[in-house]
């Protein structure tokens, strides 16, 4: 008797492909930018929270509309004046543009967050990579599609049944 895998063959195949397949552009906040304008940004593109860059480009941390909040404007502060990279949270989960899909899945599994930074060696942004998008890859590997947040199966047409 087989015994069945823990990970169908399509979640295999996909778990083994480049990060980079998959990866979106990220929007992120430059560490010398104020709170106010960080704030804007986010509020503008409807996101929570967001990576945070240096004038270069490399990865500094990350930083959340709440937090900011609760720092900057619950203290009193001005946040026209006060930057952002103060607010930095060093501690932010992230992958390089050399991992596999599967590998990307676990950084993010272990984080519990549902998308995260992609980074060069040199810890420049490259994109981003969503639990998102590692679903869709899979599900597209088995014929399948998601639209909608609900999944479809493809229709593969039917062969014509002999007439006789």
């Amino acid at each position: 008797m087989k015994s069945t895998p823990a990970q169908p063959e399509n979640d295999a195949k996909v778990d083994t492909k480049s990060v980079k397949e998959i990866v979106e552009p990220a929007q992120t906040v430059r560490s010398e930018a104020s709170v106010e304008a960080a704030l804007e940004k986010m509020r503008a593109q409807g996101i929570e929270s967001s990576a945070v860059t240096d004038q270069g480009g490399k990865l500094l941390g990350s930083v959340s509309k709440n937090q900011m909040n609760r720092k900057v404007g619950g203290l009193g502060h001005d946040p026209h004046t006060v930057p952002v990279e103060p607010q930095v949270d060093k501690d932010v989960a992230c992958c390089s543009e050399n991992q596999t899909i599967g590998e990307a899945e676990k950084v993010m599994l272990a984080a519990k967050v549902d998308e995260v930074p992609v980074v060069t060696q040199d810890k420049l942004v490259v994109g981003k990579v969503t639990l998102g998008a590692i679903a869709q890859k899979k599900h597209a590997a088995k014929g399948e599609r998601l639209q909608s947040g609900r999944l479809k199966r493809r229709l593969k047409p039917r062969k014509a049944a002999p007439r006789g």
